[in-house]
């Protein structure tokens, strides 16, 4: 399996060599800024699957879950790329609308209900939870 994406302008493009573990929907307020008023759509990968070529930019900081989370984007068009906790290295998050194909994509889990505006659409086929839910994947043992 293979799948690709990248951002708006092409300058950054990505390869994934296995299947989603899982997509959830985030309406944490961080992801309110990163989806322009409207939650985002995170599909989980382990993070030794993604290849990621072109130069990107790195935001970090605190999450409400407490996890410190990096956030990469295309310095030239802005395009949110990809996130990671530095506490679950083993999986990276890939921002749905940066998939070549969308259909990959299909959400298991609506996430952080309760940071939500009154006005926010949830699918009401999908589990929800009000907050940060359990990992996607547990970190991988070293035995």
């Amino acid at each position: 399996m293979e799948i690709t994406g990248g951002c708006l302008c092409g300058s950054v493009r990505f390869r994934i060599s296995a299947a989603p573990i899982t997509t959830r929907v985030c309406w944490c307020r961080l992801c309110q800024y990163l989806g322009a008023g409207s939650g985002t759509v995170n599909v989980c990968f382990p993070s030794a699957a993604v290849t990621v070529t072109g130069a990107t930019s790195n935001y970090t900081r605190v999450a409400g879950s407490g996890n410190t989370m990096h956030r990469r984007f295309c310095p030239a068009c802005g395009t949110p790329l990809v996130s990671a906790a530095e506490s679950r290295p083993h999986l990276l998050f890939v921002r749905a609308g940066s998939l070549d194909d969308a259909e990959v994509a299909r959400p298991a889990m609506t996430i952080w209900t309760a940071a939500a505006p009154s006005w926010a659409c949830f699918d009401p086929r999908l589990p929800k939870e009000s907050g940060q839910p359990p990992p996607a994947a547990p970190v991988p043992s070293l035995n």
